[in-house]
């Protein structure tokens, strides 16, 4: 996903609010080092015994963002849920700028109350289609 907002300050906001470990099924996951060349605004939790979880702000606009797209309320935020290959991502659309975040499917949904609640607390709400 290519990322032309990531240097935003809404980003930097976002990025300094994510936490050094994420609770995932009861554990406390740390972040991971990216491997060369690390995009830009992104962060990754995982260890040996769980998937990554990758969390990306300032992302385009994604193509399945359509008026008509089903979105669903987490904490207070509105998010567009992508799935393939065993992996979904959640696209947060009603922020100055889009964040995703992408994880397995057996990761839970912790993740996205955890993010959803840093977004709340972190950056203002707007229309989806303004």
């Amino acid at each position: 996903m290519p990322a032309g907002e990531a240097a935003a300050p809404e980003c930097a906001a976002v990025l300094a609010a994510l936490p050094q470990a994420l609770r995932i099924g009861g554990a406390d996951v740390p972040r991971r080092e990216i491997a060369d060349p690390v995009p830009p605004a992104t962060v990754v939790w995982g260890d040996a015994g769980h998937d990554p979880v990758t969390a990306r702000c300032g992302i385009d606009a994604p193509a399945e963002l359509t008026p008509t797209s089903k979105l669903v309320d987490i904490s207070g935020v509105s998010w567009l849920e992508i799935s393939e290959g065993g992996r979904t991502s959640w696209l947060a659309v009603d922020r100055p700028v889009y964040v995703a975040l992408t994880l397995s499917e057996d990761s839970g949904s912790g993740p996205v109350q955890d993010l959803s609640a840093i977004l709340r607390d972190t950056l203002p709400k707007q229309d989806v289609f303004p």
